[in-house]
């Protein structure tokens, strides 16, 4: 009973851990339509934070290729494209890394943090994070 117990308890931690963590596919949401655009699956890598585009819900871009972007990515498929790139841990926020806007092929510094364990806080910015956008994407189960 007692082998029981403490597996039940280890089961119940683990999936605990794994619901806080940014890790997973997420529903990105456009932060000035407000219209949902993709799913973005979040992984780690090497111990930093990535994140591609795994499903394009809009049927007309499904086939869109990120034209204004520059080197590697130029010319390439939304779909799978790398968006964010080597995030690492600083306390409770992921930072220290970039986010490719498939839009206008810029990339911009970035921060990601967990607002609750299904809407995941992105910021986008220039410089210093008071010069950039937000995004906020819900947890797809």
């Amino acid at each position: 009973m007692k082998q029981f117990i403490t597996l039940l308890i280890c089961v119940l931690a683990t999936s605990s851990m794994y619901s806080q963590s940014v890790i997973g596919k997420w529903k990105t949401i456009d932060d000035e339509t407000g219209e949902a655009k993709s799913i973005v699956e979040v992984f780690s890598k090497s111990g930093k934070i990535y994140a591609k585009v795994v499903e394009i819900l809009d049927p007309a871009n499904k086939n869109s290729v990120c034209k204004k972007c520059s080197g590697e990515d130029k010319n390439k498929s939304i779909l799978g494209l790398t968006i964010i790139k080597g995030l690492s841990k600083d306390g409770s926020e992921y930072n220290s890394g970039e986010i490719l806007d498939p839009k206008n092929g810029k990339l911009y510094k970035c921060a990601l943090s967990l607002e609750s364990k299904d809407k995941l806080k992105i910021r986008g910015y220039i410089g210093f994070s008071l010069l950039g956008r937000t995004q906020y994407w819900h947890r797809v189960n």
